[in-house]
């Protein structure tokens, strides 16, 4: 391939659309702008949520609660779904993934209680429920908060 072979790809480069040229053009006259009016007229910028003097909706919807920016996001599972596991296997996020009990890690995994689990297995997580800590446990497995 030489320099004067490369070529942008296919539909990426377009022709400027030439306003106001004669009718000829196809967009003459009035420049594809209308009759007259507000957004017909040079600078005529609108800001974002502007409804022609309405209230707009951003104002009109009540606002209530708090959304914490800062707060930590885990994916959950429960006690019952480490049961698909083999005796003496270790569960972290990758394994939990690979079987497809998460989607998505987000700040980390969390195990919750619910269910009941026979298996001895040795849990990484980021947090767990204390029931689901007892019941990891008492079934002779162990947890790492990772």
């Amino acid at each position: 391939m030489k320099l004067h072979e490369l070529s942008p790809a296919q539909g990426s480069k377009t022709e400027v659309k030439r306003i106001g040229r004669g009718h000829g053009s196809g967009n003459g006259k009035t420049a594809g702008k209308g009759h007259k009016g507000q957004k017909a007229r040079a600078g005529h910028g609108m800001r974002a949520g502007f409804e022609g003097g309405q209230m707009p909706i951003q104002r009109r919807v009540p606002k209530r609660g708090f959304n914490n920016i800062f707060a930590s996001k885990y994916a959950t599972i429960n006690v019952s779904v480490l049961e698909a596991f083999d005796n003496g296997d270790v569960v972290d996020a990758a394994a939990l993934k690979a079987k497809g009990f998460i989607k998505k890690e987000y700040d980390g995994v969390k195990v919750l209680a619910n269910g009941s689990l026979t298996k001895s297995l040795t849990v990484k997580a980021v947090a767990f429920s204390a029931a689901a800590k007892e019941k990891i446990e008492a079934a002779g497995g162990k947890t790492e908060v990772n």
